[in-house]
């Protein structure tokens, strides 16, 4: 409404309503009562103005009209990114809530919440977000055979069959909210109407492509996504519950009405130029706790919550009857384990806490079944899911770090130089430290000497083994920390971090050549990260394995436990295969169990070897013990307990456990030595 519309239906001037709107002047009681009546609200909303005003007019959907030139869309493209995974979408969702932190000395609280409806539940459920008005669009959908209609009609099987849908709610605390305008700039519109808008305030920011909150249409099988905001700052003069839905169709056509695609649930909007349009609505408690959209506190965030969650990693293949029958697992309680899995895997570091330093993040999972708990809230522990790795940025953030490994339970720190170039068109690389960590390996997942990188919000970017270790490493973990996640006072933080950003597909899970980085900077700047790359895993192998020249008459400790031999019978042309890598450790059982990588000489003949245990017993001739067991590994095979070695190959590896019972003596009280024996030719 214009202030002359105001001024007439009040009975005053336009000159006395522009008063009132730009604070010269304020309305008397009497018609202040007038302006209520005008607007059909409460006359204490308008006078306090503390009270959130509920508009009279209705909630509907509103649906996009199909392209006047005739254009059709079966699907948002942005969907297809990534996998309809949980795992992708906590990733994805958690990054973006680490980067809208908004208290930086408090964490970012992120709670999911699974919750199954059926029944009565889920009637009521449907009738909120006004099902019957919208089953036609779905059915029209599910018709087509695309693979967006294959996926609408498998939600709605879900739905009918089995009378059940899952709700994934992902609330954040401590976070900006969905500010702005509906349609103009902000974080509101980049989120709920736009696509590839990332809309990112903080440099240090994980995304960048504005491609993560598509994962969560795609974690729906009904391409339905409802949210409820409270914000950081005032829009329209309210802060809590803004909510607004979107739906994510093909194009479809509905009693002969073509319709583009998405949709949106809201206030039907009556602005010029948007009448009808579905816009946001500040919506009171009870419309919000039907929605299931209720928050837990005032704190700023977003609730957004997926209708029709699934996850399609639970999809498992069972072989025990010989056949590939898949068997779906797509439960409440697989997806709250997957869940709690990979917020621990992808973001232990933003958990981690210091002595004075709070984490970046904390996150949950929690699973309901109509209302009731089915499990408990979940706490995600950074030292639980990742001992070793959590043990070491503690001592970095608490400065109890070491120069070197010399007892278990410590932590090494290097530096490791990145050179960022300057940015297309200008001049002078600058040089940015990185901080390397190294401890001993006690993580549950079985993978040591690994290093992983992260940089900004500590959200694990990178990991891989370190190639080229030393005989005898004892096994560890590394953690490179790049960018901000270096520490407050590193030197060119921020230039490090749009560089290394810039490296990072939509993923965000390896630094490479990209095309960002190739228009930003160069079409070489890619081997910059080749160069820190390789100087990581140097300076690892340099905090873990023993120096050239001790390796030349080898450490009295190694040399007791172990010993290696590969025969002078055996060579080709002076060549021969080598064991280069060699680890060993006693069991329970008293048992030798050793895993050796043997390096093959150029050629295409294959080699037929003989693994043998010998014990470096204190007097006399070295005894052999038999082998319980030999596994053959990558390039290997065993034949008639002979190892054969793919022809061609360059490396190859295998395992062995020695028989007990043929031990001379306790292996603890003699060294090990294993050579490769030949026994004869094998024709190609």
């Amino acid at each position: 409404m214009n202030q002359a519309d105001l001024a007439e239906r009040v009975g005053l001037t336009r000159a006395a309503v522009s008063a009132w709107i730009t604070g010269r002047a304020t309305p008397r009681e009497e018609t202040m009562r007038a302006i209520a009546a005008v607007f059909d609200v409460d006359y204490v909303s308008v006078h306090t103005r503390t009270t959130d005003v509920v508009s009279s007019r209705p909630v509907t959907w509103y649906h996009r009209p199909a392209y006047a030139d005739g254009g059709r869309d079966f699907g948002n493209a942005a969907t297809f990114a990534f996998e309809a995974d949980v795992e992708v979408l906590a990733r994805e969702a958690t990054q973006n809530s680490l980067d809208e932190r908004l208290d930086r000395t408090k964490p970012v609280r992120v709670r999911y919440t699974l919750h199954e409806l059926t029944g009565e539940v889920l009637a009521r459920f449907r009738e909120a977000i006004a099902w019957d008005d919208l089953f036609p669009h779905y059915e029209a959908a599910a018709a087509q055979e695309q693979k967006v209609g294959r996926v609408i009609a498998e939600g709605l099987r879900d739905m009918y069959e089995r009378d059940r849908i899952v709700l994934l709610r992902v609330d954040d605390y401590n976070a900006s909210g969905l500010t702005g305008d509906d349609y103009e700039d902000g974080r509101f519109a980049a989120v709920m109407r736009r696509q590839l808008d990332s809309r990112k305030s903080d440099a240090s920011a994980g995304g960048s492509y504005g491609l993560g909150k598509a994962t969560l249409w795609a974690t729906s099988r009904l391409g339905m996504v409802l949210v409820n905001s409270t914000l950081c700052e005032q829009h329209e003069g309210r802060t809590e519950r803004r909510l607004i839905g979107r739906l994510e169709l093909p194009w479809r056509v509905v009693d002969g009405e073509p319709w583009a695609g998405p949709a949106w649930f809201g206030e039907p909007d009556t602005a010029p130029g948007n009448e009808g349009v579905a816009r946001s609505w500040w919506a009171d408690e009870e419309t919000v706790a039907r929605l299931h959209l209720t928050r837990e506190s005032a704190d700023p965030g977003t609730s957004f919550l997926i209708v029709g969650a699934h996850d399609v990693a639970s999809l498992v293949t069972d072989s025990s009857n010989g056949e590939d029958a898949v068997e779906e697992e797509d439960t409440v309680q697989s997806m709250h384990e997957r869940l709690v899995e990979a917020l621990g895997r992808n973001f232990w570091a933003a958990m981690t806490a210091g002595r004075d330093k709070a984490p970046l993040l904390e996150a949950s999972v929690k699973t309901l079944r109509n209302g009731r708990v089915v499990i408990d809230e979940e706490r995600v522990e950074p030292q639980r899911v990742q001992p070793s790795r959590t043990r070491a940025l503690r001592a970095y953030l608490d400065g109890e770090t070491v120069d070197r490994l010399t007892e278990t339970g410590q932590v090494a720190q290097v530096r490791v130089p990145l050179k960022v170039p300057a940015l297309r068109g200008q001049r002078g690389a600058v040089e940015h430290e990185a901080v390397l960590l190294i401890t001993s390996a006690e993580d549950p997942d079985g993978k040591p000497n690994q290093i992983v990188g992260m940089r900004g919000n500590r959200m694990v970017i990178r990991s891989a083994r370190v190639p080229d270790l030393p005989l005898g490493t004892n096994p560890f973990q590394a953690v490179l920390l790049a960018g901000h996640a270096a520490g407050d006072g590193s030197e060119n933080a921020d230039l490090a971090e749009a560089f290394l950003r810039a490296s990072e597909p939509p993923e965000h899970n390896k630094w490479g050549q990209t095309e960002e980085l190739r228009a930003l900077y160069s079409a070489t700047a890619h081997r910059r990260i080749s160069e820190f790359t390789r100087a990581a895993n140097t300076a690892v192998r340099e905090l873990v394995g023993r120096s050239r020249e001790r390796n030349k008459s080898g450490s009295k400790v190694l040399r007791d436990l172990l010993g290696l031999d590969t025969g002078s019978s055996m060579a080709r042309g002076g060549k021969v295969p080598t064991i280069r890598g060699l680890d060993a450790e006693l069991d329970a059982s008293g048992a030798w169990r050793v895993r050796a990588e043997v390096k093959l000489p150029t050629g295409q003949d294959p080699w037929l070897l003989v693994p043998v245990a010998k014990f470096d017993v204190r007097s006399g001739g070295r005894p052999s013990v038999r082998w319980a067991e030999v596994v053959p590994g990558q390039n290997c095979e065993l034949v008639e307990g002979k190892l054969r070695f793919k022809g061609g190959a360059r490396s190859a590896s295998f395992s062995a456990v020695t028989d007990v019972s043929t031990h001379p003596v306790r292996a603890d009280l003699a060294g090990l030595i294993v050579e490769l024996q030949k026994t004869r030719e094998v024709s190609p």
